[in-house]
């Protein structure tokens, strides 16, 4: 008779290469994560804007695509990478933080009262750090499986959504963020 552990071991994918068959291995959860921004807004203090975060994508990217034609077929290589836009909904907060921060990063971009806009991305540009975490918490603090840090990021839009009398959510901003690069941290 099969006992429960032995059971579990049999309940994946069998490897061939001599590890045996191990079991499933936990997967990372979309719910445990955080993202924390560097230099974004003038305040500094950016862990009510990481408190707030609903959701978030990850980073995608995509190669240009160089096309060799030779002899008697055709060859492809990778060429240019693009990082697409990554999308981030916050909550608003009650003490006004949250908008405050938005509000203060979206003026470095571009003084909107004077129409001046910065001498140089340096001076608005902020970085992003996404964090898949194993979800710890308390004495026990998480452990972060997966980084990707972000260079270079502004805000592409900031949306700062609706009001609305007849429902019970809470008021969110949802933001779409450009970057220039972006890194898979071990």
């Amino acid at each position: 008779m099969a006992t429960a552990s032995q059971s579990l071991v049999n309940m994946t994918v069998a490897s061939d290469n001599g590890g045996g068959n191990q079991g499933l291995l936990m997967p990372k959860l979309q719910f445990r994560f955080r993202v924390n921004f560097f230099s974004f807004g003038t305040i500094g203090d950016t862990v009510n804007l990481t408190k707030q975060v609903i959701d978030c994508g990850r980073p995608q990217v995509q190669f240009q695509e160089i096309t060799l034609p030779i002899y008697n077929s055709t060859m492809y290589l990778a060429g240019k990478a693009t990082w697409q836009t990554l999308p981030i909904n916050i909550r608003d907060d009650a003490s006004g933080t949250v908008s405050a921060l938005v509000g203060q990063q979206l003026q470095k971009q571009m003084d909107f009262v004077e129409q001046a806009s910065a001498a140089s991305g340096q001076d608005y540009k902020f970085q992003t750090n996404i964090e898949v975490l194993d979800g710890g918490n308390g004495t026990a603090g998480p452990v972060v499986l997966e980084t990707w840090e972000l260079y270079g990021c502004f805000i592409q839009t900031a949306n700062y959504n609706t009001l609305n009398y007849a429902t019970n959510e809470a008021v969110t901003i949802a933001l779409t963020l450009r970057y220039d690069n972006a890194i898979q941290a071990d």
